[in-house]
């Protein structure tokens, strides 16, 4: 009987140890994932919305902070993050395809994949950008007036950032209509 206890024990240990080596890998890659470095290695990324982004106020602006693509489009909490990993497997299949591998291929489907961010931002009330940004920590007597018009507006009809700020760091697509007219 005692070997058996033994074997158990030797198991359970080895299984551990297998698992945290496991569960650390697993998340040192979906961090490596969420580096610039790897969000602009496909030509696809590099070669438009890198470069769109390199314009924005994300990029450079007069407080040196930067956001980079994962600030922006991957959650923080670990479960919601999986998730968008997950999703972005349909992204990498789309590019094994050759769906968006050229400017002009990638130009036709700007506004789906824009309309996709957009839903998911609205649906989670703009969470990414509330990381940075929140309403009660802005000086609305500090923006210009018209600005601080927007945002109080924005504040009392509980508005997600994305409702107003869809082209903050991407350009806009060219088949795009705004709803507001």
């Amino acid at each position: 009987m005692p070997s058996r206890r033994y074997g158990w024990g030797v198991f359970f240990i080895v299984g551990g140890v297998a698992g945290i080596i496991f569960w650390g890998g697993f998340n040192t890659f979906m961090e490596y994932t969420n580096t610039m470095k790897f969000c602009i290695s496909c030509h696809e990324m590099r070669d438009t919305v890198y470069e769109e982004y390199k314009k924005s106020a994300h990029f450079k602006n007069p407080s040196g902070v930067r956001a980079i693509c994962s600030d922006c489009h991957v959650p923080k909490p670990w479960t919601a993050k999986l998730v968008r990993k997950i999703k972005a497997s349909n992204e990498l299949y789309h590019k094994l395809l050759g769906t968006i591998d050229t400017p002009e291929k990638f130009e036709a489907k700007r506004l789906q994949l824009a309309e996709n961010v957009w839903a998911e931002m609205k649906l989670n009330n703009s969470r990414e950008c509330r990381n940075c940004h929140a309403y009660d920590a802005m000086h609305f007597d500090k923006q210009g007036r018209r600005a601080a018009e927007k945002m109080r507006e924005a504040v009392k009809e509980e508005k997600t950032c994305i409702e107003c700020h869809k082209f903050v760091a991407h350009a806009k697509p060219e088949d795009y209509e705004d709803d507001d007219r």
